[in-house]
């Protein structure tokens, strides 16, 4: 998933970006308020932080700038301790949920996995695809009774694949919501991951779930072949 960050202090900003790619984020970062609507606009994102006190435009009115312009994506407020009627506008102006500083990491890493459920993004803390399972929660997979050792973005890749099951998810969309070092879309460090990916989850299997389609994109999916039949109803 991806993910943009709004906040102004630099060290606190950069801590939760590297904590979020730890946990397999791909992760924006915005230093103000017109950062954060030029990221907005050229950049889909499955969830947005966001700071109250932001310069040039601050959080509440970025919020409401973003819902005005048909941005859904969860947006989680950082709120100063005291600020109880910042938290008010900042809700009244389309947030979803906020959090007050100190916090901690822990913390927001549960709060975003929240809003993301109730966007619907996560219906189930396994997906499960045939005999693969992708465990969300402990971000490991595991097919048939066999645990996949996966790197970070090795998951985050798998992780993306599995919430788009059964459908082509084009190298553009993988960039964007997987990688966040804004190289093109034909790059080759997809290739090297796919080439990976495919290896770990399907070799050894007498059904293979991962798919290359060239010019397309690639699939995780089960075969139509290896699909049980279905009874007709006599």
């Amino acid at each position: 998933m991806r993910i943009l960050i709004v906040e102004d202090d630099r060290q606190l900003r950069q801590s939760v970006a590297r904590g979020l790619r730890e946990d397999s984020y791909a992760v924006d970062q915005a230093a103000d308020g017109e950062q954060a609507l030029a990221h907005t606009a050229a950049h889909e994102y499955d969830a947005i932080i966001l700071d109250i006190l932001l310069p040039k435009f601050d959080g509440i009115e970025v919020c409401r700038r973003l819902r005005a312009g048909g941005v859904t994506a969860p947006i989680l407020m950082l709120t100063a301790l005291d600020a109880v009627e910042q938290r008010i506008a900042g809700l009244d102006a389309g947030a979803d949920d906020y959090l007050t500083k100190p916090f901690d990491f822990g913390e927001l890493q549960a709060r975003l996995r929240a809003l993301t459920r109730r966007r619907g993004e996560l219906l189930a803390p396994d997906l499960v695809i045939g005999d693969l399972v992708v465990d969300t929660r402990r971000h490991v997979a595991r097919r048939g009774d066999r645990e996949i050792a996966l790197t970070a973005k090795e998951f985050a890749f798998l992780h993306y694949l599995a919430r788009n099951a059964g459908r082509i998810v084009s190298r553009a969309e993988l960039m964007t919501h997987v990688w966040d070092d804004h190289r093109g879309s034909y790059s080759n460090i997809i290739d090297v991951y796919a080439s990976r990916l495919r290896r770990k989850i399907d070799e050894g299997e007498s059904v293979a779930l991962f798919s290359t389609h060239r010019g397309a994109g690639y699939l995780l999916d089960v075969p139509r072949s290896a699909a049980a039949p279905t009874r007709r109803r006599g």
